[in-house]
């Protein structure tokens, strides 16, 4: 990649300003501000119903709101208060639902809930399209060459593996050396996939120049899927092996299924796929169009920014869907389960929590 092109990508650094513009477009339309009719506050429970995609929709669009990045130390200092005030039964007059689900909110989107610590700002989930979208634009780049193609994919995944570990279920020590394991196997993955694609691309006699570099925008695809299943599989493969607990409509563990392990690791692997299908398929057809129009055929100093705006909407767009195709606690029926869980249940339908 030449010295321009990287200082032209690094003056993308101005995304992280653009995202949080975009997100306040997304996140104050009616269909998403808070409204004065919302729920009952439930401390530690989501406002939107989980049964339904819509519901894990806005509940996931809280989650990655941009705006709780600037949120100053005041401000959740304050948010922090008013959640202990509501556990201790203590809340001022005059407190509104809405105050509340939005205090949670911000302590969600900052504290681990497992360590009770502050999450580094670009491995919080909020940060996760703001950070994320200028590697991919490094990953979508045309004429890759293998030294920026091993570049582009390391630092991919590199920052997916902050972000798993800054996000990971601490309830349990976990050693180190499963998230290197897990790590070490998607860069593997990553790197060997785009490298000889793009190998199999230039060796490929019969394709015009044009088609080559239109062929090479895609291969950034399969490389970051298949890395993502074997980041998710090599970090959680003790699952299939000791099984995940089960619980019945009560809450109570019924107990710790095989079955619904390999359900759950399923349900995450296919997130995993679908969610950089639209960041990484999507910005490479959008830009073959826009690329013809006499706009940036006048003025190719445009194509990147253009080409990074395209990739930041994607990104916004396909990370909600993603992480909502599925409930966090996961439902599965008794008769797919082991028979001794069956036989220890009256229950017909367990829960499980898939992770994400």
């Amino acid at each position: 990649m030449t010295r321009p092109h990287l200082r032209e990508l690094y003056a993308t650094s101005e995304l992280s300003k653009t995202a949080s513009f975009t997100a306040l477009c997304i996140w104050n339309t009616p269909a998403m501000s808070a409204s004065t009719e919302c729920p009952p506050f439930r401390l530690g429970e989501s406002r939107f119903d989980q049964g339904s995609f819509y519901g894990r929709l806005r509940h996931f669009l809280d989650v990655i709101d941009p705006r709780t990045l600037f949120v100053s130390e005041k401000r959740f200092n304050e948010s922090m208060n008013l959640l202990d005030q509501f556990k201790n039964g203590s809340l001022p007059p005059g407190v509104t639902n809405v105050q509340l689900w939005e205090a949670q909110k911000i302590k969600q989107a900052i504290i681990h809930p497992d360590t009770g610590e502050k999450i580094p700002m670009p491995f919080r989930m909020s940060g996760f399209v703001p950070f994320g979208t200028p590697v991919v634009v490094g990953l979508l780049l045309p004429n890759q060459t293998f030294a920026s193609t091993i570049f582009w994919q390391w630092l991919n995944q590199s920052h997916n593996a902050c972000v798993n570990y800054c996000n990971r279920n601490a309830t349990k020590p976990t050693p180190m050396s499963t998230f290197f394991q897990g790590y070490l196997g998607a860069v593997s993955s990553a790197v060997t996939i785009a490298v000889g694609l793009n190998l199999l691309v230039k060796r490929a006699e019969h394709f015009s120049p044009a088609t080559r570099i239109l062929v090479q925008r895609f291969i950034p695809f399969p490389a970051v899927a298949s890395a993502n299943v074997c980041n998710v599989l090599l970090m959680r493969h003790t699952e299939l092996s000791e099984g995940i607990s089960v619980l019945d409509d009560k809450g109570n563990v019924v107990g710790t299924s095989k079955m619904a392990a390999r359900h759950a690791l399923m349900e995450t692997s296919l997130t995993r796929v679908v969610l950089p299908m639209p960041v990484l398929l999507l910005p490479p057809l959008i830009m073959g169009m826009l690329e013809r129009l006499p706009l940036l055929r006048k003025h190719p100093r445009l194509g990147l920014p253009v080409h990074s705006m395209v990739c930041l909407c994607a990104f916004g767009l396909a990370l909600p869907v993603a992480i909502s195709l599925f409930p966090q606690n996961s439902q599965i029926h008794v008769s797919e389960l082991e028979p001794e869980i069956a036989a220890a249940t009256e229950c017909k339908i367990l829960t499980y929590n898939k992770g994400l």
